[in-house]
């Protein structure tokens, strides 16, 4: 995908196979024109993703080890390694520091630091990062690990404060909004504080509802489009051009 084939929505985040049906999902975003972003959870799963978008206009695989599976699966890392240079996409990769996930935190600290310096050592790559309770210690990795002229990191279902927020911000990082995030008073917050150009619209489907209660795909970014316009007290229009503007500025900064 290039920044001049034309789309009609963003989806920086979803997990396409983690659908029944993979390569119908995959079929539809490109239907609905929709530029989205396959995250993956284990690299594992990258060879069939990339197989799967490799001719898709629309859709781009990502290559990720997920940070609540490295626990599991850290000895993946030297595979994820093998697979970057295959990969202009990144994710999903990051830290998660909730209860469920902190026993893996130092080796999910680790494996984060050599995702960054691996990215910085190719150059040009575009990161769907998570952050769950751990926006600081991702911040210091990435400002340590992955200067922005180097790559680029999209923060995912961003969490954090509003002070990490604006230094998210100049160290280049974009943040992706989903429609969950603009269901609670905090995330509305943390959406009308935002950079406007540096806002992008994801899903992560399958893990949020559309407004008709099922599993949000690509063609219900719409949906946050929406939101996002309710809460900033702009045209729905207004958002979308800036969205688009904002993916073909990182798409350009972060061409091969």
């Amino acid at each position: 995908m290039t920044a001049t084939v034309p789309f009609r929505g963003v989806d920086m985040h979803c997990h396409l196979d983690l659908f029944p049906d993979h390569q119908a999902e995959i079929r539809a975003a490109e239907t609905a024109s929709v530029f989205t972003l396959a995250v993956t959870t284990t690299p594992r799963a990258w060879p069939r993703n990339r197989e799967l978008t490799a001719e898709s206009p629309h859709v781009n695989a990502a290559l990720g080890l997920h940070p609540q599976l490295v626990g599991d699966f850290a000895h993946e890392l030297p595979l994820w390694r093998k697979s970057l240079p295959e990969a202009r996409f990144v994710g999903e990769v990051g830290l998660d520091a909730g209860p469920r996930y902190y026993k893996s935190f130092d080796l999910q600290k680790k494996v984060f630091r050599t995702v960054l310096e691996d990215c910085a050592e190719i150059g040009d790559k575009i990161l769907s990062v998570h952050s769950v309770r751990s926006a600081a210690v991702v911040l210091d990795l990435v400002e340590s690990h992955l200067p922005a002229e180097l790559g680029t990191v999209v923060l995912h279902w961003f969490t954090g404060t509003a002070t990490e927020a604006r230094r998210a911000t100049s160290l280049g990082c974009y943040f992706s909004v989903n429609v969950a995030m603009t269901q609670t008073d905090k995330g509305r917050a943390l959406v009308a504080s935002l950079p406007l150009d540096r806002l992008l619209t994801e899903t992560d489907g399958p893990f949020t509802k559309s407004i008709d209660n099922k599993p949000s795909r690509p063609a219900d970014a719409v949906q946050v489009e929406a939101a996002i316009a309710r809460i900033r007290g702009e045209s729905a229009a207004q958002i979308s051009r800036a969205i688009t503007t904002n993916l073909n500025t990182l798409l350009r900064r972060s061409s091969p």
